[in-house]
């Protein structure tokens, strides 16, 4: 059963000048216009494409890939707004609409917004949301420390940056855990901090606990051997420095060099680190 809003891989059952028609299931074929539908391709070859609903209400299939699918969160700017509501450029020919009851506040043409894309019960069409709150922390946080998560970046507040953990839940990264600019809307790997009595998530920007400094360890030992065995980074260097060279915090880089000098890897110097040649 094909899944709409989101990708599915197909197969073309015909080939017409217009396009090409794909086999949805139950008797259902949706065409691929002609424009979107890679070369050399024939009848019986399968073609991973997006699912939505034409301007007339017919299911289509692209192979652009629009910036946000079915229950996923996204920052996108208003391109139009009428009598219905507003008009999203979610990169695809049709724009997504948020109707007026699912605003958050009045939307805007050209205004960026955070919204929640899904399927309308009435209709079965896309459509987004910006009332995101009733679409998270629907499910308790089931997540282990120093949990591997996908992060989207919302907003700053006076702790730190409020985040969306894997399109489920609200999380937080404190001020003290972030070393360089952070954007609204940016998409980012992260890990679970703590998961807390209230179920509130802490999250952080760099592994934790003993897999980070094992893996941040590596890391500076192989840029100390890309680097002919020598770095001007130290213990005592700028937080900004280290976590350009490493994505870390400066605590962290402090515990993997550690490590690595009580294992005779490197030596420290005044002004930076050398690699014990022949480890």
């Amino acid at each position: 059963m094909i899944q709409i809003g989101n990708y599915n891989t197909l197969a073309i059952v015909k080939d017409l000048d217009f396009g090409v028609y794909l086999d949805g299931g139950n008797d259902l074929e949706i065409l691929l216009p002609a424009r979107y539908v890679p070369k050399n391709v024939k009848i019986g070859d399968e073609i991973e494409v997006f699912i939505y609903h034409d301007n007339e209400g017919r299911l289509i299939a692209t192979t652009l890939r629009p910036k946000a699918t079915v229950g996923e969160f996204c920052f996108m700017r208003v391109s139009s707004v009428n009598e219905t509501g507003a008009f999203l450029d979610w990169g695809l020919m049709k724009d997504l609409l948020v109707p007026f009851r699912e605003q958050k506040a009045t939307m805007h043409e050209d205004g960026w917004y955070l919204v929640y894309v899904r399927l309308d019960n009435v209709t079965g069409r896309i459509m987004a949301s910006a009332k995101v709150d009733k679409f998270l922390d629907n499910t308790p946080p089931d997540y282990s420390f120093n949990q591997e998560v996908d992060l989207l970046i919302t907003e700053e507040t006076d702790l730190g940056y409020r985040v969306i953990i894997n399109n489920l839940h609200w999380g937080l990264i404190y001020h003290s855990e972030v070393f360089r600019p952070l954007k609204k809307g940016e998409q980012l790997k992260g890990y679970i901090k703590e998961v807390r009595e209230d179920e509130k998530i802490d999250v952080s920007l760099t592994p934790l606990g003993y897999k980070k400094i094992d893996g941040l360890s590596g890391m500076i030992l192989e840029t100390l051997k890309a680097n002919g065995g020598y770095l001007a980074v130290h213990d005592k260097s700028d937080p900004e420095q280290i976590y350009a060279l490493f994505h870390c915090s400066k605590k962290a880089f402090k515990q993997a060099i550690g490590l690595l000098y009580k294992q005779q890897m490197i030596t420290l110097e005044r002004e930076g680190i050398r690699w014990v040649t022949g480890d």
